[in-house]
């Protein structure tokens, strides 16, 4: 019988206050906050710098194939000082001034509207790659900024879980050694602290890992971030 309420106050001392904190995270979220991360994961994240630099070289390769249509024409300027001899004196129709010239390959005529046309289908495709890439960033940084919120909160609490299983422990330990309780009794408790340690330094472990995933994806230390 002494056994069963000595279970009991265990249960009711440490077990208890962490089971009640098992409630709902939303009040610990602060929203604010979390847009900062994003915007900060779309300023510093480098695969979201590729995304960009990509973008940018496919809209400069629409206006390179739009000026390919210039190809053909081509503008020359001769000068003869003095009225010198040319390097070719036989070629009588260089003289000076600006000569103009086109030359035509029909093959390249014909390709350029469908250059130019796969130039702006890439970089719609860029844009678009972009757009993905933005939505799938910032999915990233709400599920890593609600595992951080979560396993914080699982260490503070198991902090407060080892200092009520100490303090447990420190009782019984007194009550055993006015023999108040028996030598297994004790050792349950004993263990139960052991056990309670290790529990809080798994959730520190778990904390930091994921503490340690948002910093990466957002590219600084959350110590380093106001409002954190």
């Amino acid at each position: 019988m002494r056994r069963i309420i000595f279970v009991i106050t265990l249960i009711n001392l440490v077990v208890l206050p962490f089971v009640k904190a098992q409630d709902v995270i939303t009040d610990e979220i602060n929203y604010n906050v979390m847009e900062k991360l994003i915007q900060m994961a779309k300023e510093h994240y480098p695969q979201r710098k590729i995304s960009e630099e990509n973008t940018k070289i496919a809209k400069n390769n629409v206006t390179v194939a739009n000026l390919s249509y210039l190809e053909p024409f081509n503008v020359n300027y001769y000068y003869r000082p003095d009225e010198k001899q040319t390097l070719n004196p036989e070629n009588p129709y260089i003289t000076n001034g600006i000569q103009f010239g086109i030359n035509i390959n029909p093959s390249s005529l014909f390709a350029k509207p469908f250059q130019a046309k796969t130039a702006k289908s890439n970089y719609k495709i860029s844009q678009l790659q972009k757009e993905a890439f933005d939505a799938e960033l910032e999915k990233q940084v709400k599920t890593r900024y609600y595992n951080y919120i979560l396993k914080l909160r699982d260490f503070k609490q198991n902090v407060a879980l080892a200092q009520t299983a100490k303090g447990a422990f420190l009782d019984l330990s007194n009550s055993f050694q006015r023999g108040e309780i028996t030598m297994e009794e004790y050792n349950d408790a004993r263990t139960l602290l052991a056990e309670s340690d290790y529990s809080k330094l798994e959730a520190e472990v778990a904390y930091r890992s994921a503490r340690d995933d948002l910093e990466e994806i957002i590219g600084k230390k959350l110590a380093d971030i106001k409002q954190l």
